[in-house]
C-alpha cells in the first residue's frame, strides 16, 4: 500500500545516484565484452584507449589549457561524438569529406588532429590523404583558431595611415600577435594585404564587420562585447556595439 509520502513523490523529483567505481568498472566491463564480440583482441581495446588517452593529453596542452585528465578526456569524447554526428549526416559517404571537414572546421574553429584520426577511421581513408585536403584548402586550419576572426589591413593605403600601430594597439589589448590564437579560443589576429575599403584605412575587420581606424577605446569594447556574447548569446556584440 502507498503511503502518503510515497504518493506525493514524483520521477521528476527523484536525483539518480551519482555514480561510483563499481558502477563505472560494471561499464568498462560491459564495453570491453562488446568490443570482443566483435572478434577484436582485448589488447587491441586497451591500446586504443591509450592511445585516445594520450590524444586527450595532447590536445590539452596544444589549447593552453592544463586540465584534469579526467577533464580531459571527456572533452574529446565529447568532440568525437559531434564529428559522428557530422559524418552519420553524410552517411559515412567518402566522397562527403571535404564537406566533412568543413563542417568540423565550422564546429572547432580549427581541425584537431583527434577528429581527423576519427574521420579516418571512421571512413576508412588514409589519414595521408586527409591533412592533404586539410593542407590545400586554406578554409581549413590546422591550428587552434578563435571563434572571432580579426583582420587588420596592411596594405599600401593603410599602412600610410598608420596601419602599424594599430596592430600594435589591437596586439596589446588581445595579448597576441598576428597570427596567433588567444587561450580562450576567442580571437585569431590576422594582417591581411588588402580588405577592398582603402577609403577607410587603417582598416580592422572582426567577423566581416569593418571599423576605420578604430581607437584603443573602441577596440577594447569590441573585444569586451565578443567576451560577453558567449554567455548571452551570439547576436549580443552586434546589438551592443550598435548602440
Amino acid at each position: 500500500m502507498l503511503t502518503s509520502y510515497d504518493a506525493q513523490k514524483s520521477p521528476e523529483t527523484e536525483k539518480p545516484a551519482s555514480l561510483n567505481k563499481e558502477d563505472i568498472l560494471l561499464k568498462g566491463l560491459e564495453a570491453l565484452g562488446e568490443y570482443s564480440s566483435l572478434g577484436l583482441e582485448k589488447q587491441h581495446f586497451f591500446d586504443e584507449l591509450r592511445y585516445l588517452e594520450a590524444e586527450a593529453e595532447y590536445h590539452a596542452k596544444k589549447l593552453g589549457r592544463i586540465k584534469k585528465k579526467g577533464k580531459a578526456i571527456l572533452d574529446i569524447v565529447r568532440d568525437l561524438r559531434l564529428v559522428d554526428d557530422i559524418i552519420r549526416k553524410y552517411n559515412y559517404k567518402k566522397n562527403a569529406l571535404i564537406q566533412i571537414l568543413l563542417d568540423i572546421q565550422t564546429e572547432f574553429h580549427w581541425l584537431p588532429r583527434h577528429c581527423l584520426k576519427w574521420v579516418s577511421t571512421r571512413l576508412n581513408i588514409p589519414h595521408t590523404n586527409i591533412y592533404a585536403i586539410a593542407n590545400f584548402y586554406e578554409a581549413l586550419s590546422l591550428e587552434p583558431r578563435g571563434a572571432h576572426l580579426i583582420q587588420i589591413c596592411t596594405g599600401t593605403a593603410c599602412h600610410v595611415r598608420g596601419a602599424a600601430s594599430l596592430v600594435d594597439r589591437v596586439s596589446c589589448i588581445l595579448g597576441i600577435e598576428p597570427g596567433q590564437t588567444d587561450s580562450e579560443q576567442l580571437f585569431t589576429l590576422e594582417t591581411v594585404h588588402c580588405v577592398g575599403c582603402c577609403a577607410l584605412g587603417p582598416v580592422m575587420v572582426v567577423d566581416g564587420e569593418y571599423y576605420s581606424n578604430p581607437s584603443t577605446k573602441q577596440i577594447r569594447k569590441i573585444a569586451a562585447s565578443y567576451k560577453v556574447s558567449r554567455e548571452k548569446g551570439e547576436n549580443y556584440a552586434q546589438v551592443e556595439l550598435s548602440r
